[in-house]
């Protein structure tokens, strides 16, 4: 089978990626995650593992804001949604679109850090890629309750420049990702 790997601007790949999320998280999955309910950011990039028919077979998305960690700005980068249609787990795909979306970042060179947020049943995927727990409390906003303590998920860092941070406060300045 061929694929095909490509980073695609957030807005315009929608309409590729949100089969994949329906297919992965209908609604009654969807309801009985830790997370149903809680308002995420929209992707500013998509990594989309794709078919030779097209078809996105993993998808990882790509946010990119300032946050404030212990109360100082900082440029920081997220990554969500990384999910693998059923078919297609265990090949890799979802390694090769981290791989793509961390070397995004790293090229860029903006982000002193990446965190993402994962549930327990995923935690050594990530951590057998060099993401580490981050051991403090992350505040998001949510559109009815303005800025909240974000808890459903467990934060994780990725050092992209050396500096990432391990504890504190952070502030994600916006909706989660």
């Amino acid at each position: 089978m061929t694929i095909e790997i490509d980073v695609l601007n957030g807005d315009a790949s929608w309409p590729l990626a949100k089969p994949l999320f329906d297919a992965v998280w209908p609604p009654h999955v969807l309801a009985t995650l830790p997370w149903a309910g809680i308002a995420f950011a929209h992707a500013e990039f998509r990594v989309l593992v794709q078919d030779e028919a097209g078809e996105a077979l993993c998808h990882v998305g790509i946010y990119r804001r300032d946050i404030t960690w212990n109360g100082r700005k900082v440029p920081a980068a997220g990554i969500g949604g990384v999910l693998t249609r059923a078919d297609a787990r265990s090949r890799g795909y979802a390694s090769m679109a981290l791989d793509a979306a961390i070397q995004t970042l790293k090229h860029e060179g903006s982000a002193a850090f990446a965190m993402l947020f994962c549930e327990p049943h995923n935690v050594p995927f990530y951590m057998g890629r060099n993401w580490k727990p981050f051991d403090g409390e992350i505040f998001a906003e949510q559109p009815e309750q303005g800025r909240v303590r974000f808890d459903a998920i467990a934060p994780y860092i990725y050092d992209l420049r050396g500096r990432a941070p391990q504890t504190g406060i952070i502030d994600l300045c916006g909706l989660p990702w």
